[in-house]
């Protein structure tokens, strides 16, 4: 069996070869350590980027969802607020029938109150001209009575010298004048216009009479005296004017008159 036998050169190059492996060995560790220290930073680069977009992904939800509830919450206030407009609508439609209602009942109101007034006026003034209507029935009546007394009076003041027929003609006359009393208490006048201007509404001509010295249109003789009640004539008088004479003066304006005064 042969050992091998190193010689002197093999000696001297074993220790080189294991210094040039040592530095070899140095070196790739030196290259592997700032590759380790590069690799941690921008680990944590990472991890800094994922932790912002995780809250800046948990703010874009929360805006969304703020955003979300807030149109939902606009949309129930606009919901409630066309709900609002539609009920203030409605009051105001109410409102408007109302007024409508109340003037048309004022309207009513004034109206039955006008037909009630006239109703009221025209029921009085139909009471007035009935009461009217009855004391001129009854007035025309006792007028032929009047005037028979009248004629009886005047026809037995021309007898002279018979006591009992004067004291007979004084009890009729005194009755004549009773009644005529009643009458003007109703409001009844007489019409006797002796030497008044003949008036074609109140007076009745029977007959002309010529007379110079008197104004023409004269009442000269009343044959039958007439009567009126308020401004109302019921019965003219039976008269004769006169004819020939000087024509009557206009009468003076009551300006004037109360000037003169």
């Amino acid at each position: 069996m042969k050992v091998p036998i190193e010689s002197d050169e093999e000696k001297v190059e074993a220790p080189e070869a294991e210094a040039v492996n040592e530095t070899q060995n140095q070196t790739a560790a030196e290259a592997e350590a700032p590759a380790q220290d590069v690799a941690e930073p921008e680990a944590e680069l990472d991890s800094e980027a994922e932790e912002r977009a995780r809250v800046e992904a948990a703010i874009r939800a929360g805006e969304e969802a703020a955003e979300r509830e807030l149109a939902s919450d606009a949309g129930k206030l606009r919901a409630e607020r066309d709900e609002l407009a539609k009920k203030l609508a409605a009051v105001d439609d109410d409102i408007a029938a109302a007024k409508k209602q109340a003037a048309e009942a004022t309207e009513r109101l004034a109206r039955l109150q006008a037909d009630w007034e006239n109703y009221r006026r025209r029921t009085a003034a139909e009471r007035l001209a009935e009461k009217e209507r009855a004391a001129e029935k009854l007035v025309r009546a006792l007028l032929p009575a009047i005037d028979d007394m009248e004629r009886a009076i005047e026809h037995a003041g021309a007898t002279e010298g018979n006591e009992q027929l004067k004291q007979f003609v004084d009890g009729i006359d005194a009755v004549h004048a009773k009644m005529t009393d009643v009458l003007a208490k109703e409001g009844v006048e007489v019409i006797d216009p002796a030497g008044e201007p003949f008036e074609p509404l109140a007076h009745q001509a029977v007959g002309r009479v010529e007379d110079k010295e008197a104004y023409d249109e004269t009442v000269a003789q009343v044959y039958q005296k007439g009567y009126k009640m308020g401004d109302k004539v019921i019965r003219t008088a039976m008269v004769t004017v006169t004819f020939g004479g000087p024509k009557r003066p206009a009468p003076e304006p009551e300006g004037d008159a109360a000037e003169n005064k």
